[in-house]
């Protein structure tokens, strides 16, 4: 028989399993993340958070993970919504901030759409923009290269909700972990100054083994001078060097630059990911 949804700030090494194991079963199924990334390394590394479980008998069958308080984040395995559980946060949030995958979740009476994210993803190779005269691209160097980088790619989004405020631990954290590879982290230098950067990812552990466009920035000092498309082709050569033939992204919705730039590329955009209100009334 389901239980009733349960709640804990901590999961314990038997109820961290759970939800690793459940949302390894949920990636399977739907071939893609079940989570987002930074919400999964919160439960890789037993990292306190308002985790929320519901079991059947010993098995769990529905996670959730609630961060933050002023505007609280959700995010459901599997990307959707869950009636009773939205009932019991609204109970404890005023406001929720509910991120859902594949257009789940849309034209729910009580939601407004505040932000879309859309996948894309593009066949390698493509065409690759050679390095200006003066300029040089290189590999992140771990323990040298963090708050130049850092200072870079913060000044490149200033106003981005997520991306625009990392700290030392922030970037610390995803350098070490066991996906991280230097050799797929380009910077460009011009001037003795990170311009720009991209940093690449490899996804070894899915069937497919596609690769990501993980994270791309061109300092405002120097936009205007289509670093952009050079950062990404060298990080997309990169890929297919290490035998990649799919690579995606993502971007915001909004963002019609640079989605011009992806699908000139050859990006498609493949979802939609929606983050929607809610608010209790």
């Amino acid at each position: 028989m389901t239980d009733t949804w349960r709640h804990c700030t901590s999961l314990t090494p038997e109820r961290r399993l759970d939800v690793l194991s459940l949302l390894d079963r949920t990636e399977t199924l739907l071939g893609r993340e079940a989570i987002d990334e930074t919400r999964r390394r919160i439960v890789v590394h037993g990292w306190r958070a308002e985790h929320w479980l519901l079991y059947d008998g010993d098995a769990l069958v529905k996670y959730a993970l609630v961060s933050g308080a002023e505007h609280s984040m959700v995010e459901m395995c599997g990307g959707g919504v869950d009636e009773d559980l939205l009932g019991e946060l609204l109970g404890r949030h005023a406001t929720l901030d509910w991120w859902t995958r594949g257009g789940q979740g849309e034209g729910h009476a009580l939601c407004q759409v505040i932000r879309t994210l859309q996948l894309m993803e593009a066949k390698l190779p493509v065409d690759t923009v050679a390095v200006p005269k003066g300029a040089i691209l290189r590999n992140f160097e771990p323990g040298r290269d963090e708050r130049a980088w850092l200072e870079q790619n913060n000044a490149a989004f200033a106003d981005h909700p997520e991306q625009g405020a990392w700290l030392l631990t922030d970037l610390d954290e995803r350098t070490q972990e066991p996906w991280f590879d230097p050799s797929g982290f380009l910077l460009l230098e011009i001037d003795g100054r990170i311009a720009a950067s991209c940093w690449t990812k490899v996804h070894e552990l899915h069937p497919d083994r596609f690769g990501e466009i993980y994270i791309i920035s061109v300092h405002p000092d120097f936009q205007g001078h289509h670093l952009g498309r050079l950062m990404v082709t060298q990080g997309l050569d990169v890929l297919r060097r290490k035998g990649v033939m799919r690579a995606m992204l993502f971007v915001d919705e909004s963002n019609s630059g640079a989605k011009a730039l992806y699908e000139s590329l050859g990006f498609s955009v493949t979802r939609d990911d929606r983050l929607i209100r809610f608010t209790r009334a």
